[in-house]
């Protein structure tokens, strides 16, 4: 009697542990943040207001309405950036925002694959004289509450943060009518930009380009969406759900038993997930994106 006296006090105590996280990830409502690439993950934010349209600065004030009620801080938050996010914008032809895989708070600085795609990416629509802003997404902070949060995004598809990008892109190309925008996404992050595309189907202006999207998510097709499930080198082994290598990879990875993969294997370029790395020199990688951004821009043929 008295041992199972014990395992009721232990059961009822994980119960209500397990109970606590739960109601503290439900109280976690954080929203993504946007920062300029190669600011260290700074939010955006404007201080004079002088050259922003009031008619800009009533439709952010609204939709902030719309999207955190009477949380005044948090809707404060949100207008500065999308405010930021105008300015900044304003007079370019491109932003591209890159979504992070993990738990959502890597900057494409410290995702040195994304960041060789961020460059030549660059580079193709440079060619053609376009101008770009390079924007980070940040969709969770590195904290406890952070992750449960993050957490909980992914037992729900997603859903609030993928609106949360699909708002602020609607935003830019709503009140900047030229602009045309390209969600990058990255492992996880491609759901995000994919739940966001979807949002935003009915807006032309809106393109997608995901690598290695996880193998749970059933990825939205359309014209204006890249997706890559390999890096031509070799499986992805977390996007084709190759269970064996992926375990037997993190099991490497926290023994400290990393070896490079066979014909790519600097250091940079292995991942415990075989295949699961994306970069511009990989020649499949850099063709599919050439192609794609040309079949959408036709870079060779516009003197822009």
């Amino acid at each position: 009697m008295s041992k199972i006296r014990w395992v009721g006090i232990v059961v009822a105590l994980g119960l209500v542990l397990l109970l606590g996280v739960v109601v503290l990830a439900a109280s976690y409502s954080g929203f993504g943040v946007t920062s300029d690439v190669g600011t260290g993950g700074l939010p955006l934010s404007l201080s004079d207001l002088s050259d922003v349209p009031q008619s800009v600065m009533d439709g952010a004030t609204s939709l902030a309405a719309e999207l955190f009620g009477g949380c005044r801080e948090k809707c404060d938050d949100f207008i500065n950036q999308l405010l930021a996010a105008y300015s900044e914008a304003k007079g370019k032809d491109f932003v591209i925002v890159f979504n992070p895989g993990g738990w959502g708070w890597n900057l494409v600085e410290e995702s040195p694959g994304w960041q060789s795609i961020f460059d030549g990416i660059a580079s193709e629509l440079e060619s053609s004289s376009y101008t770009l802003l390079e924007l980070n997404y940040l969709r969770a902070a590195d904290t406890f509450r952070g992750r449960l949060g993050e957490f909980r995004e992914i037992l729900n598809g997603c859903q609030s943060k993928a609106k949360d990008l699909a708002c602020r892109v609607e935003f830019l190309t709503t009140y900047l009518p030229d602009l045309r925008v390209i969600l990058a996404g990255e492992s996880t992050g491609a759901v995000i930009a994919d739940g966001a595309m979807e949002i935003l189907e009915d807006n032309p202006r809106v393109y997608s380009i995901q690598t290695g999207p996880p193998f749970w998510h059933q990825t939205a097709m359309s014209e204006r969406t890249l997706v890559m499930t390999g890096n031509g080198i070799t499986i992805d082994s977390f996007s084709q759900g190759d269970f064996f290598d992926f375990i037997w990879g993190y099991y490497k990875k926290w023994f400290g038993l990393l070896e490079p993969e066979d014909g790519f294997g600097t250091l940079p370029h292995y991942t415990a997930a075989p295949g699961h790395d994306y970069w511009w020199q990989y020649p499949e990688v850099c063709s599919r994106i050439t192609n794609f951004l040309r079949d959408n821009f036709g870079l060779e043929d516009i003197i822009h």
